[in-house]
């Protein structure tokens, strides 16, 4: 394995594209590298546990940053709009505070979460079920400010870059995602400037981000400085490339879109410190979770106490913070001595369940197959 440092393999010198390695799938007994160890050091997934507050708290909310935090000045920080429309727009921080305020609570979840649980395991960050949080974003409508600009009818795709600069496979980039015109329109799209009632923190996007309701994470550009209009669909890494779903490396793949449908249960009783197995005192119980999706408001959890052999119906709670929020459920259980295995699928209005087996594609993405939580009831 030749380094950075090694010179003489570099006749030429080196290039970007050799800090920076194709994608890959793990060997049937490799365990997670070192990379994907520090990966998982700095993007953190919310705590199980945290699943009881209705608001995840900013700093236990998920996070993912594909390069470095930008540092940003909130008081000369400039958003531009251009490409395909009728009047370029430069706006500032304070202009958009200044414009029509909305504040709304919307789940966000990592597309790809539940990666390092797919049999072979791409490597990359290397979520369990954690990447995961629902927030109050408040910000502003994207909506108006595209009017404002004049949509040319030609256009196809709006582009948003970020400012957070890196290579990713070999590719040097600034963090670009686009929309396609009639969902970057939505309503409920949201340039945002605080999560929870207070300015975004850095790692979070600060001074300025895009939230999309109902679309995973990938598609809230954080840091993002311009728009752009395009007449010719984005073929940009984190499109064409990134955020795909592929059967194998030369399948074109589909795009990642909306969030697929996913319960998860608050795991009772307490933990073991290193596998985090529960342990459960006898006698009658409330399990509990959060459920949701980015296709339809969820319409029914069902919940397993024996790893998806029987479901029994949970009840849901009120959608009183609107369709994009996740919906708390919750279910009565005698626990009697044994080892049980907990799980709970939800299933959405627009008909879509949670399987409980691994639908399984190169990337990792959008696998919302059944957590299992296991637990143990001992004998008192």
């Amino acid at each position: 394995m030749t380094t950075l440092d090694d010179r003489t393999s570099y006749p030429t010198g080196p290039t970007v594209a050799d800090v920076s390695g194709p994608s890959r799938l793990a060997e049937p007994d490799e365990t997670i590298s070192a990379e994907e160890l520090q990966l998982a050091a700095r993007n953190h997934g919310i705590p199980l546990e945290a699943l009881r507050y209705d608001v995840t708290p900013a700093g236990l909310h998920y996070l993912l940053i594909h390069y470095d935090i930008p540092e940003l000045d909130p008081a000369t920080h400039t958003l531009t709009i251009g490409g395909a429309v009728d009047r370029q727009l430069a706006v500032t921080l304070a202009d958009l505070r200044e414009r029509p305020r909305v504040t709304r609570q919307v789940t966000l979840e990592c597309a790809g979460n539940g990666r390092a649980l797919l049999h072979p395991r791409p490597v990359s960050q290397p979520w369990l079920v954690e990447a995961v949080g629902n927030a109050e974003w408040t910000g502003t409508p994207l909506a108006p400010l595209l009017r404002e600009a004049g949509v040319d009818p030609d256009a196809v795709d709006v582009v948003f870059t970020g400012a957070d600069h890196g290579v990713e496979r070999g590719i040097e980039q600034d963090y670009q995602r686009a929309l396609p015109v009639a969902d970057a329109l939505r309503e409920e799209v949201l340039l945002a400037y605080e999560m929870n009632g207070a300015p975004l923190l850095p790692q979070h996007g600060a001074p300025l981000r895009l939230i999309v309701p109902g679309w995973y994470g990938m598609a809230h550009v954080k840091w993002v400085h311009s728009i752009e209009l395009r007449t010719e669909p984005f073929e940009g890494y984190q499109n064409a490339v990134a955020y795909r779903v592929r059967r194998d490396a030369d399948d074109p793949g589909v795009p990642v879109t909306r969030i697929e449908p996913r319960a998860l249960v608050r795991p009772p009783g307490f933990p073991d410190f290193m596998s985090r197995r529960r342990v459960l005192r006898p006698g009658s119980c409330t399990l509990d979770g959060r459920a949701w999706s980015g296709h339809a408001p969820v319409v029914a959890v069902e919940v397993t106490t024996d790893g998806g052999q029987s479901w029994s119906p949970a009840e849901l709670d009120p959608a009183d913070a609107g369709d994009f929020a996740w919906r708390r459920w919750r279910h009565e259980w005698v626990a009697s001595p044994g080892r049980y295995v907990l799980g709970a699928r939800a299933t959405d209005a627009s008909g879509r369940t949670q399987p409980v087996e691994q639908q399984w594609n190169r990337g990792g993405f959008a696998n919302n197959m059944v957590q299992r939580v296991e637990v143990v009831v001992p004998a008192e």
